[in-house]
């Protein structure tokens, strides 16, 4: 047995690591792979993963183990959720150089000229950012009107005729979207982009001073908080203020809730992978369900070794296939994992002898799904909530009808259907459903699929299923090929469920259902 002294303080190294906090005392990040190498090379990146992944953890990292001669800044997109375009803009990029400024004796020595170069930086992007205030009002009005003109042009019959948008901006709208931007605020931008040669010459100027910082990385974490339509003209001014000189960004987000690149009218805009900048993908997906729950393992006896607990007093926690299925529920994100971890300690009383299993794991993944739920509201803008609220719906009726918790989609289906692939997307990043396979064949039908589990707190909870429902165990060596005879969800049939959606979808998702 775990002493409650070690168990308490297991509890609360846990809590206080749950969310990573810039220059907190945190764990490590397990590093699988070359992610940490990268993250640490004078390249431009991009992190993608779902949230809780780690990607905070990796900049945070990565940071504190650079080369000596090699710098860091941390920028938090959160802090700027709301603000207007370009302002916002302009305020990271201010944001970046009064880092510098507050590390210049640091990183490029006393030296008069260095500080007059940060200086005469900050002053313009300050008078830059008092004239887009200035602006703000009259763009706010130009923006509502033209908004107010393209939903009375557009409220009819097209959007009739597809019947479903699950919140998803096909190719069309999003590229009317970024250059009704773009008219916009063409004279700020233009103002921005005439400065630029010279905002770079002051830069090499300042590292010319310097003896001891040959580059600076450029962290920013969480691009997806800023307007989906804005988040190319940012990327896009990063990329051409890092381009020649020693800078280097780290962009950290979701990668289906982020737009790096856009073309508009044949000019690029962003920042193109592959091109200007390789990607990092950190995910923790069931599709190598071991590896998964390896990774999860590692991070949970860090905390232990933090916590004062040896390997085997880790594992006394657990018992059968407790942990397995702890990495299940939580999707394999180990932020979920860890944060239901905590909750079922706590209820197995585990100072006592009592250890986490199955069944104390099957009583909670009907709460986490709740917070999901409560996630996805948070995060999502009102039109694209009620779809994707839709398509949790449709998913698991069809799960539950079939009783099984996993379903394949043919490949080409989500190739050619920008509404359905942005769907699924969707529901992967906010962790109600979860990768399993892809390029998979199926025992009976032509064509690959994909295969889809959704999220155990959609059944596991039910009483009317007990013995009556076929989980396919993705930590199991053969699930790959029960996944073969998995139940097939076409175009047809996901139509068929959409029209039969209730119209307070979400009380139907959270409708109290006895528990076994």
């Amino acid at each position: 047995m775990v002493s409650d002294e070690k168990l308490g303080r297991l509890r609360e190294v846990i809590t206080e690591n749950l969310r990573v906090q810039r220059d907190g005392e945190a764990i490590d990040y397990i590093n699988v792979g070359t992610a940490l190498q990268d993250a640490c090379s004078k390249q431009n990146h991009a992190i993608f993963a779902r949230r809780g992944c780690g990607k905070t953890l990796l900049l945070h990292h990565s940071s504190r183990v650079l080369k000596s001669d090699i710098r860091s800044v941390y920028l938090n997109c959160e802090d700027f959720k709301r603000h207007s375009f370009p302002n916002v803009l302009i305020e990271i990029v201010s944001s970046l150089f009064k880092d510098i400024e507050k590390h210049l004796p640091g990183w490029f020595g006393k030296k008069k000229r260095s500080r007059l170069i940060i200086g005469q930086i900050l002053s313009r992007l300050d008078a830059l950012q008092k004239s887009a205030d200035v602006q703000d009002e009259e763009i706010r009005k130009k923006i509502s009107a033209e908004t107010g003109t393209t939903l009375e042009g557009s409220a009819g019959a097209d959007i009739e005729k597809l019947n479903l948008k699950f919140g998803a901006k096909d190719e069309t709208k999003n590229k009317e979207e970024i250059e009704r931007s773009f008219k916009i605020h063409r004279e700020k931008l233009q103002e921005l982009d005439r400065w630029l040669p010279e905002l770079k010459d002051q830069i090499r100027n300042f590292f010319a001073l310097s003896q001891s910082t040959s580059a600076i990385i450029i962290h920013i974490d969480d691009l997806y908080h800023l307007k989906r339509t804005d988040q190319a003209f940012v990327v896009d001014y990063i990329h051409r203020l890092c381009k020649d000189v020693p800078l280097y960004f780290k962009i950290a987000t979701l990668r289906h809730a982020s737009t790096l690149y856009a073309d508009r009218d044949g000019q690029p805009i962003g920042a193109q992978e592959r091109h200007d900048y390789q990607p990092i993908n950190i995910d923790y997906t069931f599709s190598d369900f071991k590896k998964t729950s390896n990774q999860n393992w590692q991070i949970l006896e860090q905390f232990g070794v933090k916590a004062g607990l040896t390997k085997a007093e880790v594992q006394s926690l657990f018992k059968g296939e407790g942990f397995e299925r702890l990495v299940m529920a939580g999707g394999g994100v180990p932020r979920d994992v860890l944060s239901l971890f905590l909750q079922v300690l706590s209820d197995v009383d585990a100072s006592r002898g009592g250890r986490i299993g199955k069944d104390e794991v099957r009583i909670l993944s009907r709460a986490n799904f709740e917070r999901k739920i409560d996630e996805l509201k948070q995060d999502s803008k009102g039109d694209e909530q009620d779809d994707l609220l839709k398509g949790i719906y449709i998913i698991r009726e069809f799960c539950l009808d079939r009783k099984t918790n996993l379903f394949l989609v043919r490949e080409r289906m989500l190739q050619q259907s920008d509404e359905w692939r942005a769907l699924f997307n969707r529901l992967l990043d906010y962790r109600i459903i979860h990768n399993c396979a892809t390029a998979l064949t199926h025992k009976s039908q032509e064509g690959t699929y994909q295969a889809f589990a959704i999220d155990i707190g959609c059944y596991a909870h039910l009483r009317k299923l007990q013995d009556r429902f076929t989980e396919i165990d993705v930590s199991s060596p053969s699930a790959k090929d029960q996944m073969r005879s998995a139940p097939l969800l076409d175009q047809a049939k996901l139509m068929a469920l959409f029209e039969s959606v209730p119209k307070n979808v979400e009380a139907a998702l959270l409708e109290a259902e006895e528990a076994v």
